[in-house]
């Protein structure tokens, strides 16, 4: 692996995670848990065979994640992250909240997966009326579905569906993120193609987490 060779904590942590695609395998693999080569690859589209190879070799030998061959059915390698793999959280909540402020644009050859929306807000808001009843909020940006769950103060998040939610937030990307993470207000994402359905008012209980 190259080095910057700098006595510098900075410099050692990007010898090891600066590399293009590497975070990004680690967000993966922090989102979805230990999985194959090919659940990786679907997750990280754009990224080459070799070079995802390539990454999770690095990733291995510098003790970030630990590959192990799993029993039938699965009967392929599986991927997972270690301790110091999974130390990493912080590290890209920071990334994900420094860089909504680069969000306000959608580009047209931008990827989107459902889980990428389900961390942002367990992430990047907070409940501003914890003594408030539990809520359910379906998300679907893309015909990608994720549910947010607002109880006793904290919010869970994850991909999938429910059947009688308390809210409907339906668009793009650009305008369910958009207005989850405060980026844009509810005017402009309806604007931009936002459905709004059932108990609007449960907006106001996702406060953005500051950005600054």
């Amino acid at each position: 692996m190259r080095s910057y060779g700098q006595y510098c904590s900075i410099a050692r942590a990007l010898d090891i995670v600066g590399d293009r695609w590497t975070l990004l395998v680690v967000r993966e693999l922090m989102l979805q848990g230990p999985c194959r080569f090919t659940d990786l690859k679907k997750g990280l589209p754009g990224v080459a065979a070799n070079l995802l190879s390539a990454r999770l070799k690095e990733l291995e030998a510098a003790g970030l994640l630990t590959r192990e061959d799993a029993p039938p059915p699965v009967a392929t390698a599986l991927y997972a992250l270690t301790e110091d793999g999974r130390a990493l959280e912080p590290v890209l909540r920071a990334l994900g909240l420094w860089g909504l402020r680069f969000m306000t644009e959608e580009r047209p050859d931008d990827s989107f997966r459902a889980r990428w929306l389900a961390y942002a807000p367990a992430w990047f808001t907070t409940d501003a009326d914890p003594g408030a009843p539990p809520a359910v909020i379906q998300v679907v940006a893309s015909g990608e579905p994720a549910v947010i769950e607002v109880r006793d103060g904290r919010i869970h998040s994850r991909t999938g569906r429910v059947t009688d939610p308390d809210l409907l937030l339906e668009g793009p990307p650009r305008a369910v993120l958009g207005l989850l993470t405060g980026v844009i207000d509810l005017e402009l994402a309806q604007g931009l193609g936002l459905s709004v359905r059932g108990r609007r008012e449960l907006l106001a209980r996702l406060r953005p987490v500051p950005r600054d």
